[in-house]
């Protein structure tokens, strides 16, 4: 292994730190050890996380106190006393995260191990600031009621919206930005409305995030994750880390005009990328041929039929995304690049398939531990996952915590 490979394995792996100072951020690489390998003894946790003995054991008693560790008893290995076992407590406090789009919420609470307690799924028939926040307090209060958690347990509230925000003088296809939010500034609302420590986030970042817990990018540091929601959206993980932006809008990849495999470029609004790739996009074309598709199982049933109006979307999303992939690869150089969104997984296969063969890029390597684009693993929940997780990244990663300069 040459050295830049060294470097690259030891990017990806929580490190822990000694001096008391970083007390904060060893707390968030010892959940992330524990969390990334299920159960583990002290001795392994400060062996991953090169800690001090003592001191992974002050934080494992305290992170027991808060309610943030199980003790799960003794692991039978080898000779000697078996070490203790500690795991993340999945009956501990939860969070919850909420996707707004044009038209529909999705809300999920989501407890610390990544499992997901309850989730739901409503239509909105007001996207704008005076009906959402309300609509989603009280999404997130009746799936508590329904587990019977009060709101102590919550950690606080994630909310993803499309992007950008705050731009001037940027079209986008149909419905891709929320009417009525000009100017205004979602956090005070949800947290007025919910009571709760609110972040907020735009969708494709907070669909990276998800990814990167949860999902295909577990073990990944360095990926580009490409989201299929009204619009078309980029979410980038650069050493472990999302990449927001100065002002929260990175990765607005939907609005760029691109020559597309075949045939010349437009350039312009008109010739914006999702105007061809998106959700949108899609169900604009199945329109034009007559044909309603409100839903991800309307396309699922589609694709199962072997509809030639979706056959031929797919086909011109790859035409657009192979030279897409390939600038992204030249850009970025991730490990790989994910697809995922608010597409059915095999529509997601298909248009993958479809790319082959990709132009030359800096990935065009025989050596490859991984295809150079994947299907993520989250599904429709991707940015609901990572709206929930947001609240948690101070607590649990140290990688994707953005309040810690020690990181």
């Amino acid at each position: 292994m040459n050295s830049r490979s060294k470097r690259t394995l030891r990017q990806r792996v929580a490190i822990g730190s000694n001096p008391e100072r970083n007390r904060a951020h060893n707390r968030r690489v010892v959940l992330e050890v524990i969390r990334m390998h299920e159960h583990l003894g002290r001795t392994e946790i400060a062996r991953r996380a090169q800690l001090t003995p003592q001191a992974v054991a002050n934080i494992v008693e305290e992170l027991l106190e808060e309610g943030l560790l199980i003790e799960l008893g003794r692991l039978r290995s080898g000779r000697g006393q078996p070490p203790i076992q500690f795991a993340v407590n999945p009956n501990g406090p939860l969070t919850a995260g909420i996707e707004v789009a044009a038209d529909h919420m999705v809300t999920v609470l989501l407890d610390l191990s990544g499992g997901v307690r309850g989730q739901s799924i409503v239509a909105l028939a007001d996207p704008g600031p005076d009906a959402v926040p309300e609509l989603a307090a009280s999404q997130v209060r009746q799936l508590q009621t329904t587990l019977g958690a009060d709101s102590s347990k919550l950690l606080g509230i994630g909310v993803v919206m499309p992007g950008p925000f705050e731009i001037e003088g940027m079209s986008s296809v149909g419905p891709a930005t929320l009417p009525g939010w000009t100017g205004v500034d979602p956090a005070p609302l949800f947290a007025k409305a919910t009571g709760q420590h609110v972040v907020v986030e735009n969708d494709a970042t907070a669909a990276v995030v998800g990814e990167r817990l949860y999902g295909a990018g577990r073990q990944l540091g360095n990926f580009c994750y490409l989201y299929f929601g009204v619009g078309l959206g980029l979410g980038v993980i650069q050493d472990g880390r999302p990449v927001r932006g100065a002002f929260g809008n990175a990765g607005e990849i939907g609005h760029i005009g691109l020559t597309p495999r075949k045939g010349k470029g437009i350039y312009g609004p008109a010739g914006a990328l999702e105007r061809f790739v998106s959700v949108f996009a899609l169900r604009e074309r199945l329109a034009m041929a007559g044909i309603y598709a409100a839903t991800v199982e309307d396309i699922q049933k589609l694709h199962d039929e072997n509809n030639q109006t979706l056959k031929d979307w797919i086909a011109l999303a790859a035409d657009h995304l192979a030279p897409t992939v390939a600038m992204l690869e030249n850009i970025f150089d991730p490990e790989t690049v994910i697809f995922g969104g608010g597409l059915p997984d095999s529509v997601l296969n298909a248009v993958i398939a479809a790319l082959d063969p990709l132009p030359v890029s800096v990935a065009t390597r025989l050596q490859r531990s991984l295809p150079r684009v994947l299907r993520g693993q989250t599904g429709q929940l991707t940015a609901a996952l990572g709206a929930a997780a947001l609240p948690l990244l101070d607590t649990v990663s140290p990688h994707l915590s953005v309040a810690d300069p020690a990181n």
